[in-house]
Formats: structure tokens, C-alpha cells, sequence
């Protein structure tokens, strides 16, 4: 009998090692298998094509809907605009006197050429062999809205509580402005209502293994130069035609680009920091039914340039530039801006947000992505224009940040497309944030007010 028990003590440790490996292989399935199920709730929300001119805003408002109501949490739709619906989503804290915590997101995306794609861009295709998920608005910026959602979901399911209210908010028209969207909602008293302590909105994908966020961005100036002159016959060389002058302010525009450029490229400023100017159309010719009269010098001419100006530019001197030098009136020229938005608040100051101690929203931010395991670059001025700059105008803090390390920036390309993994990752660091946020007992400023954060 001694013999016998001898031989059975043994099988205990294998025993507990097959457990072992059973447990873990449930809670692997488990894990991929909610994976998956994020995967899917992506996928589905790519694929409801919001592009412009058409964006089919109700069917992603219903979408958006039914996943608050997987989440029990309370939404409302509200239609500033007749057929412009935004979403609202609301998480209650325990604190709601606290100002609450705005995750800001817009469902409209732009078009997309379907015959320059490699896959349908409406079609949410994941590549089998690297996991990229291509789709118009997997970068711009379906994905944020979902992880926001994602995150949520995470933090109720491990029985979080925030003190803070959160709002999920999804607006449309980004892509074409934001005035009936993220403007309008603003200044509305439902926003109001909302007492907003700081706003998450989009940034920008990351090339390398440092995530970057957005404390301010450049405003659009869309300057139309217009010359005129007398007609000519197509073989006369005279001065002053319209067409010449305008070629003479194109070129002027030209070597300023160039030197706007260079900067970037020797690494002395970002992208962000330096006004852009980039041609986008031109207008001139007398129109034949074959295409233009060749031998006709036309009377007037027009370039459309879109220009991008951070908030620490002069944009006197900048003013003074068009008019003396582009567009001077001593050559027969003209010009107006189709949109100019200052780069300075109702107090003179320019429209940004505070990336020092002062703002303890910056300070949570970066510990929160360092400790979800993340990597934050250098705050930077985000080179085009989103939705932030109309809750800036209102004095609160609002930071630019899309989590997609090790990607390249796709936005408004052909081909966009986001990786599951990064994906996921990005998950894991806003469930890390908005933790952080709304458990935040401070006043969310130094003392100040919202104007000087």
C-alpha cells in the first residue's frame, strides 16, 4: 500500500497544471473573443457612409444610440439643424457640481475616390496578414468615437464610478467647418447646461512610438486673389494683363511658402508652427465649346489659396503682406477671404491651451498615457483646423489627441487605414484617461478663469 500511494502523489501537480493550462486557455478565448467583438462594433460604424456631400447622419446617430443603450447610459439626439443630428451621450458621476469631462467627436467623414482604393472604403476590410483595417474614417475620426465608447464600456464593466460626469458628444459638418455642428452646439444652452471642465478631441496618427497631442491649431484663412487687365490678342506681349499679374503674386506666394517650408524641413519649426499657403484652384480663359480660346488674353484672373495660420504668427504682418505685396491694388488686384478666423480670443489672446502646471487636464493626461504604457511626444500646434478651436473660443482647455502610434498619417488619403492592435492599444489609453478625469477632485484650473486656462 505504501508503494501504491507512492506512485499517486505525483498526479496532483499535474493535475493542477492541466487546470492551470485550461484556465488559461478560457480566459485567452475569452479575451479574443471580446476583441473580436470590438473589432465588429468598428467595423459596423465605419461602414455607414457619412461622407459629404450625403453623409447619412441619421443611420450613424441610430448606431451611436443603440450603443448607449447597450451601456445603459442615457442619450438624446438634438437637431440644432434641421437633419444634423448630434448625439449626446451622458455617464452621470457621483459629483455632478463638478464641471464634467466632454469627449468630443464628429461623424462626418470626406469622400473618397472608390477606384484609388485598394478596398472598398465603406467596407471596414481588415487585412489578414497585418490586421489594417481600411476605411474612410478609420484615422479622421471614426475610431476615436469608438474608443471613447470602448473605454466606457470597460470601466462600467469593472465597476468604476466616475465623480465627474462624462458627455460623449458626436456632431456632423466637421469636415465642411463645423457651423452647423460643433459651432452651433457651443454656444447653445444645452451646452450650457453641460458645464464643461475640459474637452478631448482629435489629433493626429504618430509615424513613430510617441503618441501626440494638440494644444492649439492653425486657423484657416481662404484668401481669393483676383486681377484684372484689358484683353489681348494671344500673340501681343504688353503689361500689366491679368493674367501676368497674377503669375507675378503666384510666384511672390511661392518664395514665402518656400521659406515657410524650409524651416519645417531643416527641423527648426513643426508643421504646426509655420503659416502654410497652398494654391487650390485656378480661375481663368474665355470658355469655347472646344475648351478655351487660345488666342484671346483674358480679362481677369483668379487664384484660390487656402492658408493655415498658428496662433503665435503676427497676422498683421501677414495682412500687410497680401495687400502690398500679393494682391496690391497698384496692379489691378483684389482680394477677400471666403473664411478668416482669428488667431486671437475676445481678450486679444492667442487661442490656446495651457501645456504647463497651471493646467492640471495636461498633467493628467500625461501621467494617465504613461501609465497605460504609452509614450507622449512634444505638445504641438495641429496644422489644420477641427472642432476645438469653438470650445477654445469658449475659454475652456481643449486638447487635440488621437492614440495611433506606428501608423502613418492618412487622413483625407487614399488607402486610410488603422491597425487592430493599434486599435485596441489606443482603447487601453483612453480607459486609463478618463479614469483619470473624471476621478479628479481639483477646481481643474489655478485659480483663474476658464479664459486664461
Amino acid at each position: 500500500m505504501m508503494e501504491s500511494n507512492t506512485r499517486s502523489i505525483p498526479r496532483l501537480p499535474i493535475l493542477l497544471l492541466l487546470l492551470l493550462l485550461s484556465i488559461a486557455i478560457t480566459t485567452q478565448s475569452s479575451s479574443s473573443s471580446e476583441s473580436e467583438s470590438i473589432i465588429s462594433r468598428f467595423q459596423q460604424y465605419l461602414r455607414i457612409n457619412t461622407a459629404h456631400p450625403i453623409p447619412n447622419y441619421h443611420e450613424a446617430a441610430n448606431f451611436l444610440k443603440s450603443q448607449a443603450d447597450s451601456l445603459s447610459l442615457q442619450s438624446q439626439t438634438i437637431e440644432l439643424v434641421n437633419a444634423k443630428p448630434i448625439v449626446l451621450i451622458k455617464w452621470p458621476g457621483s459629483q455632478p457640481d463638478l464641471p464634467s469631462i466632454l469627449l468630443y467627436s464628429h461623424t462626418d467623414v470626406v469622400p473618397a475616390e472608390h477606384d484609388k482604393w485598394a478596398h472598398h472604403p465603406f467596407g471596414a476590410h481588415i487585412e489578414p496578414d497585418n490586421g489594417r483595417i481600411y476605411a474612410r474614417g478609420s484615422q479622421d475620426m471614426k475610431c476615436v468615437g469608438m474608443q471613447y465608447l470602448e473605454a466606457v464600456r470597460r470601466l462600467k464593466n469593472s465597476g468604476f464610478q466616475p465623480l465627474r460626469s462624462v458627455y460623449l458628444a458626436f456632431a456632423p459638418d466637421e469636415e465642411i467647418g463645423g457651423h452647423d455642428g460643433a459651432e452651433k452646439f457651443s454656444q447653445s444652452e444645452i451646452f450650457d447646461q453641460l458645464n464643461v471642465g475640459v474637452v478631448l478631441d482629435e489629433g493626429l496618427a504618430s509615424p513613430d512610438e510617441k503618441y501626440r497631442a494638440f494644444y492649439a491649431e492653425r486657423c484657416p484663412w481662404w484668401l481669393i486673389i483676383k486681377a484684372v487687365g484689358a484683353p489681348g490678342h494671344g500673340a501681343k506681349l504688353y503689361d500689366n494683363s491679368a493674367m501676368e499679374n497674377l503669375l507675378k503674386s503666384i510666384e511672390n506666394i511661392r518664395r514665402f511658402r518656400a521659406s515657410q517650408f524650409d524651416l519645417v524641413k531643416a527641423g527648426l519649426k513643426a508643421e504646426g508652427d509655420v503659416v502654410s499657403v497652398n494654391m487650390v484652384f485656378l480661375k481663368a480663359g474665355t470658355p469655347s465649346p472646344t475648351g478655351f480660346v487660345m488666342n484671346l488674353q483674358p480679362s481677369e484672373a483668379e487664384a484660390g489659396f487656402d492658408i493655415r495660420v498658428p496662433p503665435t504668427a503676427d497676422p498683421e504682418s501677414l495682412e500687410r503682406r497680401i495687400a502690398e505685396e500679393w494682391a496690391p491694388a497698384s496692379r489691378n488686384m483684389s482680394f477677400s477671404f471666403k473664411q478668416k478666423v482669428s488667431v486671437h480670443d475676445k481678450f486679444g489672446k492667442p487661442v490656446l491651451t495651457k501645456t504647463d502646471n497651471s493646467n492640471p487636464w495636461w498633467t493628467l493626461l500625461e501621467n494617465a498615457i504613461e501609465k497605460a504604457g504609452g509614450k507622449l511626444g512634444k505638445p504641438e500646434v495641429f496644422p489644420a483646423s477641427t472642432d476645438a478651436r469653438y470650445f477654445r473660443d469658449r475659454g475652456l482647455p481643449a486638447i487635440g489627441f488621437s492614440p495611433m502610434a506606428n501608423t502613418p498619417i492618412l487622413l483625407h488619403d487614399h488607402n486610410e487605414f488603422l491597425s487592430k492592435d493599434e486599435y485596441l492599444k489606443g482603447i487601453e489609453i483612453y480607459e486609463s484617461i478618463i479614469k483619470a478625469y473624471a476621478s479628479f477632485e481639483g477646481n481643474g484650473s489655478d485659480g483663474g478663469s476658464r479664459d486664461e486656462l
